[in-house]
Protein backbone atom coordinates (compact mmCIF):
# COMPACT_ATOMS: atom_id res chain seq x y z
CA UNK A 1 0.00 0.00 0.00
CA UNK A 2 3.05 2.35 -0.42
CA UNK A 3 2.14 5.01 -3.01
CA UNK A 4 5.80 5.23 -5.46
CA UNK A 5 7.50 7.83 -6.89
CA UNK A 6 15.68 18.51 1.78
CA UNK A 7 15.56 19.95 3.84
CA UNK A 8 17.13 23.28 4.32
CA UNK A 9 20.18 23.87 5.87
CA UNK A 10 19.57 26.43 8.67
CA UNK A 11 20.39 29.50 6.24
CA UNK A 12 23.01 27.61 4.27
CA UNK A 13 21.85 25.89 1.08
CA UNK A 14 21.50 22.10 1.64
CA UNK A 15 21.18 21.37 -1.77
CA UNK A 16 23.16 23.20 -4.90
CA UNK A 17 22.60 22.31 -8.69
CA UNK A 18 24.60 23.94 -11.96
CA UNK A 19 21.87 23.84 -14.11
CA UNK A 20 23.91 23.08 -17.05
CA UNK A 21 24.34 19.76 -15.38
CA UNK A 22 22.87 16.94 -13.93
CA UNK A 23 24.85 17.07 -10.71
CA UNK A 24 23.11 17.18 -7.23
CA UNK A 25 24.02 16.43 -3.85
CA UNK A 26 21.05 16.19 -0.55
CA UNK A 27 20.85 15.50 2.96
CA UNK A 28 18.73 13.99 5.08
CA UNK A 29 16.47 14.11 8.33
CA UNK A 30 13.98 12.18 9.97
CA UNK A 31 12.21 13.47 12.98
CA UNK A 32 15.38 15.12 13.97
CA UNK A 33 14.36 17.95 16.73
CA UNK A 34 12.87 17.24 20.07
CA UNK A 35 10.77 20.68 19.58
CA UNK A 36 9.23 19.10 16.10
CA UNK A 37 7.85 16.33 17.40
CA UNK A 38 4.95 18.43 18.94
CA UNK A 39 4.29 19.24 15.37
CA UNK A 40 4.43 16.46 13.04
CA UNK A 41 2.69 17.70 10.58
CA UNK A 42 5.24 20.52 9.75
CA UNK A 43 8.70 17.86 10.04
CA UNK A 44 10.21 18.48 7.05
CA UNK A 45 12.58 15.73 5.38
CA UNK A 46 14.63 15.31 2.42
CA UNK A 47 14.68 17.92 -0.03
CA UNK A 48 15.58 17.14 -3.51
CA UNK A 49 16.48 19.27 -6.63
CA UNK A 50 18.17 17.82 -9.71
CA UNK A 51 17.93 18.70 -13.51
CA UNK A 52 14.36 16.92 -15.07
CA UNK A 53 15.90 13.58 -16.88
CA UNK A 54 12.73 12.75 -18.58
CA UNK A 55 12.68 12.98 -22.61
CA UNK A 56 12.33 16.73 -23.57
CA UNK A 57 12.11 18.44 -20.13
CA UNK A 58 15.61 19.15 -20.22
CA UNK A 59 15.01 22.84 -20.23
CA UNK A 60 13.43 21.99 -16.36
CA UNK A 61 14.51 21.55 -12.94
CA UNK A 62 12.64 19.64 -10.47
CA UNK A 63 12.30 19.95 -7.00
CA UNK A 64 11.23 18.13 -4.17
CA UNK A 65 10.66 19.03 -0.78
CA UNK A 66 9.43 16.15 1.92
CA UNK A 67 7.89 16.29 4.84
CA UNK A 68 5.90 14.05 7.64
CA UNK A 69 8.29 11.66 7.64
CA UNK A 70 7.81 7.79 8.34
CA UNK A 71 4.18 7.55 7.59
CA UNK A 72 2.51 4.01 8.15
CA UNK A 73 0.38 2.73 5.18
CA UNK A 74 -2.23 1.91 7.95
CA UNK A 75 -1.88 5.35 9.09
CA UNK A 76 -5.96 5.63 9.39
CA UNK A 77 -8.67 6.60 9.54
CA UNK A 78 -6.65 10.31 9.62
CA UNK A 79 -3.53 9.54 7.66
CA UNK A 80 -1.30 12.66 6.50
CA UNK A 81 -2.94 15.77 5.73
CA UNK A 82 -1.14 18.95 5.98
CA UNK A 83 -1.12 21.70 8.25
CA UNK A 84 -3.83 24.70 7.28
CA UNK A 85 -2.26 26.61 9.74
CA UNK A 86 1.29 26.44 8.37
CA UNK A 87 3.09 27.59 5.43
CA UNK A 88 5.59 25.08 3.24
CA UNK A 89 8.39 26.68 1.60
CA UNK A 90 10.83 26.25 -1.06
CA UNK A 91 13.69 28.88 -1.63
CA UNK A 92 15.50 29.41 -4.25
CA UNK A 93 19.52 31.30 -4.06
CA UNK A 94 20.21 32.13 -7.78
CA UNK A 95 22.70 34.80 -7.02
CA UNK A 96 25.22 32.81 -4.31
CA UNK A 97 24.43 35.29 -1.49
CA UNK A 98 22.79 31.92 0.86
CA UNK A 99 19.40 33.90 1.08
CA UNK A 100 16.20 33.52 -1.11
CA UNK A 101 15.53 35.13 -4.16
CA UNK A 102 12.83 32.81 -5.13
CA UNK A 103 10.06 31.23 -2.77
CA UNK A 104 7.27 29.01 -3.74
CA UNK A 105 4.90 28.83 -0.58
CA UNK A 106 2.28 26.44 -0.02
CA UNK A 107 -0.67 27.01 1.83
CA UNK A 108 -3.41 23.83 2.85
CA UNK A 109 -7.28 23.90 3.51
CA UNK A 110 -9.37 20.99 4.22
CA UNK A 111 -13.12 21.40 3.25
CA UNK A 112 -15.86 18.36 3.71
CA UNK A 113 -17.82 16.90 0.94
CA UNK A 114 -21.77 17.36 1.99
CA UNK A 115 -20.80 17.90 5.37
CA UNK A 116 -18.20 14.54 5.48
CA UNK A 117 -19.31 10.65 5.54
CA UNK A 118 -22.60 9.52 7.45
CA UNK A 119 -24.17 6.58 8.39
CA UNK A 120 -28.07 6.08 8.95
CA UNK A 121 -28.05 4.77 12.35
CA UNK A 122 -32.02 3.63 13.42
CA UNK A 123 -32.87 6.95 11.17
CA UNK A 124 -30.14 9.44 12.32
CA UNK A 125 -27.08 10.56 9.99
CA UNK A 126 -24.54 9.82 12.67
CA UNK A 127 -21.03 11.58 11.05
CA UNK A 128 -17.91 9.55 11.03
CA UNK A 129 -14.02 10.62 10.71
CA UNK A 130 -13.47 8.04 7.03
CA UNK A 131 -12.28 10.00 4.46
CA UNK A 132 -13.97 8.31 2.22
CA UNK A 133 -16.92 5.65 1.70
CA UNK A 134 -16.44 3.21 -1.16
CA UNK A 135 -13.96 3.15 -4.28
CA UNK A 136 -11.92 6.46 -5.32
CA UNK A 137 -10.96 6.70 -8.37
CA UNK A 138 -11.25 10.45 -9.75
CA UNK A 139 -10.30 13.83 -8.50
CA UNK A 140 -13.67 14.97 -7.50
CA UNK A 141 -14.96 11.62 -6.58
CA UNK A 142 -18.36 11.37 -5.18
CA UNK A 143 -17.00 8.78 -2.74
CA UNK A 144 -14.48 10.94 -0.91
CA UNK A 145 -15.29 12.60 2.12
CA UNK A 146 -12.51 15.62 2.81
CA UNK A 147 -10.89 17.43 0.17
CA UNK A 148 -7.30 18.58 0.47
CA UNK A 149 -6.53 22.02 -1.43
CA UNK A 150 -3.31 24.10 -1.78
CA UNK A 151 -2.95 27.87 -3.27
CA UNK A 152 0.88 27.82 -4.30
CA UNK A 153 2.55 31.62 -3.89
CA UNK A 154 5.51 32.78 -5.78
CA UNK A 155 7.48 35.36 -3.79
CA UNK A 156 10.17 37.56 -5.60
CA UNK A 157 12.64 38.74 -3.15
CA UNK A 158 12.85 37.94 1.21
CA UNK A 159 10.17 35.51 1.80
CA UNK A 160 8.56 37.94 4.23
CA UNK A 161 8.47 41.11 2.82
CA UNK A 162 8.95 40.27 -1.59
CA UNK A 163 6.64 40.62 -4.55
CA UNK A 164 3.88 37.98 -3.97
CA UNK A 165 2.01 36.57 -6.93
CA UNK A 166 -0.56 33.53 -7.88
CA UNK A 167 0.62 30.27 -9.47
CA UNK A 168 -2.13 29.52 -11.64
CA UNK A 169 -3.87 26.27 -13.31
CA UNK A 170 -2.69 26.25 -16.70
CA UNK A 171 -6.28 24.80 -17.63
CA UNK A 172 -8.72 27.39 -16.73
CA UNK A 173 -6.51 29.92 -14.87
CA UNK A 174 -7.77 29.01 -11.18
CA UNK A 175 -5.43 29.32 -8.04
CA UNK A 176 -6.61 25.99 -6.06
CA UNK A 177 -5.11 22.90 -6.68
CA UNK A 178 -6.18 19.75 -4.98
CA UNK A 179 -3.76 16.80 -3.06
CA UNK A 180 -4.91 13.63 -3.84
CA UNK A 181 -6.21 10.96 -1.00
CA UNK A 182 -3.22 9.04 1.02
CA UNK A 183 -3.14 5.95 -0.42
CA UNK A 184 -5.30 3.56 1.95
CA UNK A 185 -4.89 0.54 0.13
CA UNK A 186 -6.39 -1.58 -3.17
CA UNK A 187 -10.03 -1.28 -2.41
CA UNK A 188 -9.99 2.18 -1.90
CA UNK A 189 -7.90 2.98 -5.01
CA UNK A 190 -7.96 -0.16 -7.65
CA UNK A 191 -5.11 1.82 -9.17
CA UNK A 192 -3.54 4.16 -7.27
CA UNK A 193 -0.54 5.34 -9.63
CA UNK A 194 -3.51 6.10 -12.23
CA UNK A 195 -5.73 8.18 -9.59
CA UNK A 196 -2.72 10.13 -8.19
CA UNK A 197 -1.44 11.13 -11.81
CA UNK A 198 -4.80 12.94 -12.39
CA UNK A 199 -3.22 15.65 -9.60
CA UNK A 200 -0.68 16.82 -11.54
CA UNK A 201 -0.97 20.15 -12.62
CA UNK A 202 0.37 21.98 -15.74
CA UNK A 203 0.83 25.47 -14.01
CA UNK A 204 1.63 29.35 -15.23
CA UNK A 205 4.67 31.06 -13.10
CA UNK A 206 3.98 34.79 -12.75
CA UNK A 207 6.97 36.00 -15.36
CA UNK A 208 7.55 33.08 -16.38
CA UNK A 209 7.30 32.53 -20.40
CA UNK A 210 7.09 28.60 -20.06
CA UNK A 211 4.57 26.28 -18.18
CA UNK A 212 5.52 24.44 -15.26
CA UNK A 213 4.23 21.71 -13.59
CA UNK A 214 3.01 21.00 -9.19
CA UNK A 215 2.13 18.49 -7.64
CA UNK A 216 1.54 17.57 -3.64
CA UNK A 217 1.02 14.11 -2.52
CA UNK A 218 1.94 10.87 -0.89
CA UNK A 219 4.38 9.43 -2.08
CA UNK A 220 6.65 5.78 -1.20
CA UNK A 221 9.58 7.13 0.85
CA UNK A 222 12.85 7.21 -1.55
CA UNK A 223 15.50 7.75 1.18
CA UNK A 224 16.75 4.42 2.36
CA UNK A 225 18.45 4.48 5.70
CA UNK A 226 18.38 1.73 8.83
CA UNK A 227 17.42 4.05 11.05
CA UNK A 228 16.52 1.70 13.30
CA UNK A 229 20.44 0.17 13.29
CA UNK A 230 21.48 3.22 13.45
CA UNK A 231 20.21 4.60 17.16
CA UNK A 232 21.11 1.30 18.55
CA UNK A 233 24.45 2.52 18.38
CA UNK A 234 25.56 1.75 14.86
CA UNK A 235 23.83 -2.01 15.19
CA UNK A 236 23.62 -3.06 12.20
CA UNK A 237 23.01 -6.88 10.21
CA UNK A 238 26.31 -8.65 10.47
CA UNK A 239 27.55 -8.91 7.03
CA UNK A 240 26.85 -12.79 5.77
CA UNK A 241 26.39 -14.51 9.01
CA UNK A 242 26.19 -18.23 7.41
CA UNK A 243 29.04 -16.95 4.80
CA UNK A 244 28.31 -16.17 1.03
CA UNK A 245 25.40 -18.74 -0.40
CA UNK A 246 27.28 -21.07 -3.04
CA UNK A 247 30.30 -20.22 -2.05
CA UNK A 248 31.62 -23.28 -0.07
CA UNK A 249 32.80 -21.06 2.60
CA UNK A 250 32.13 -21.88 6.06
CA UNK A 251 33.71 -19.66 7.80
CA UNK A 252 31.04 -16.61 8.37
CA UNK A 253 30.08 -14.99 11.56
CA UNK A 254 28.87 -17.60 14.47
CA UNK A 255 24.89 -16.85 14.64
CA UNK A 256 25.25 -13.73 12.42
CA UNK A 257 22.31 -13.07 9.93
CA UNK A 258 21.86 -13.07 6.39
CA UNK A 259 22.08 -9.70 4.49
CA UNK A 260 18.64 -9.51 2.96
CA UNK A 261 16.01 -6.86 2.64
CA UNK A 262 14.03 -9.19 5.13
CA UNK A 263 16.50 -8.32 7.79
CA UNK A 264 16.49 -4.57 6.53
CA UNK A 265 14.76 -1.72 8.82
CA UNK A 266 14.57 0.75 6.20
CA UNK A 267 12.61 4.40 5.54
CA UNK A 268 11.67 2.78 2.06
CA UNK A 269 9.06 0.52 3.67
CA UNK A 270 7.17 4.26 4.61
CA UNK A 271 5.66 6.69 2.95
CA UNK A 272 6.04 10.31 2.94
CA UNK A 273 3.98 13.35 1.66
CA UNK A 274 5.81 15.15 -1.17
CA UNK A 275 5.41 18.87 -2.98
CA UNK A 276 7.02 18.72 -5.95
CA UNK A 277 7.52 21.32 -8.67
CA UNK A 278 8.98 21.17 -12.14
CA UNK A 279 10.29 24.75 -12.95
CA UNK A 280 12.07 26.24 -16.00
CA UNK A 281 15.21 26.89 -15.91
CA UNK A 282 15.56 30.12 -17.29
CA UNK A 283 12.80 30.97 -15.24
CA UNK A 284 15.15 30.44 -12.29
CA UNK A 285 18.11 31.83 -13.17
CA UNK A 286 18.87 35.78 -13.55
CA UNK A 287 20.53 37.25 -16.91
CA UNK A 288 23.92 36.70 -16.32
CA UNK A 289 24.21 34.48 -13.81
CA UNK A 290 26.67 31.51 -13.69
CA UNK A 291 23.65 28.94 -14.21
CA UNK A 292 24.36 27.73 -10.07
CA UNK A 293 21.24 27.74 -7.85
CA UNK A 294 21.02 26.89 -4.13
CA UNK A 295 17.43 25.72 -3.20
CA UNK A 296 16.39 24.62 0.64
CA UNK A 297 12.78 23.80 2.18
CA UNK A 298 11.33 25.22 5.56
CA UNK A 299 7.96 24.99 7.37
CA UNK A 300 6.22 27.90 9.38
CA UNK A 301 3.61 28.22 12.24
CA UNK A 302 2.36 31.35 13.40
CA UNK A 303 3.69 32.56 16.55
CA UNK A 304 0.85 31.72 18.77
CA UNK A 305 -1.52 29.26 18.60
CA UNK A 306 -4.55 28.83 21.31
CA UNK A 307 -6.50 25.37 22.21
CA UNK A 308 -9.83 26.53 21.51
CA UNK A 309 -11.97 25.07 23.84
CA UNK A 310 -15.32 25.42 21.08
CA UNK A 311 -13.47 23.81 18.61
CA UNK A 312 -14.81 22.66 15.49
CA UNK A 313 -13.96 20.67 12.51
CA UNK A 314 -13.40 24.19 10.75
CA UNK A 315 -11.16 25.49 13.61
CA UNK A 316 -9.77 23.16 16.18
CA UNK A 317 -6.76 26.16 17.30
CA UNK A 318 -6.65 29.84 16.80
CA UNK A 319 -3.52 30.89 15.43
CA UNK A 320 -1.98 34.44 14.93
CA UNK A 321 0.92 36.43 14.74
CA UNK A 322 3.98 36.36 11.96
CA UNK A 323 4.90 33.17 10.92
CA UNK A 324 8.03 31.37 11.99
CA UNK A 325 10.25 28.73 10.79
CA UNK A 326 9.55 25.48 12.92
CA UNK A 327 11.92 23.07 10.85
CA UNK A 328 15.02 24.45 10.83
CA UNK A 329 17.82 21.40 11.36
CA UNK A 330 20.34 20.94 9.12
CA UNK A 331 22.09 17.49 7.43
CA UNK A 332 21.27 16.07 11.29
CA UNK A 333 22.58 12.12 9.85
CA UNK A 334 25.73 14.05 9.43
CA UNK A 335 25.55 15.60 12.74
CA UNK A 336 24.93 12.30 14.50
CA UNK A 337 26.65 9.77 12.89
Amino acid sequence: MKARTRKLVGLMLATTVLVTDASASFASSHREAPGITKSPKTDSTDFYMFRSYEPGRDQYVTLIANYQPLQDPGGGPNYFTMDPDAVYEIHIDNVGDAKEHLTYQFKFSNTLQNGGLMLNIGGTNVATALRQSGPVTKTTDPNTAEVESYTVTLITGDRHTGTRAAITNAAGGGTTFTKPLDNTGVKTFPDYNSYAKQFVYNVNIPGCGMPGRVFVGQRAEAFAVNLGGIFDMVNFVPIEGDSAPGAGDKGGFPLGITQNRANDELVGKKNVTSIAMEVPISCLTPQGSNGVIGGWQTASLPQARLVDPKASYAAPTLSGGAYTQVSRLAMPLVNEL
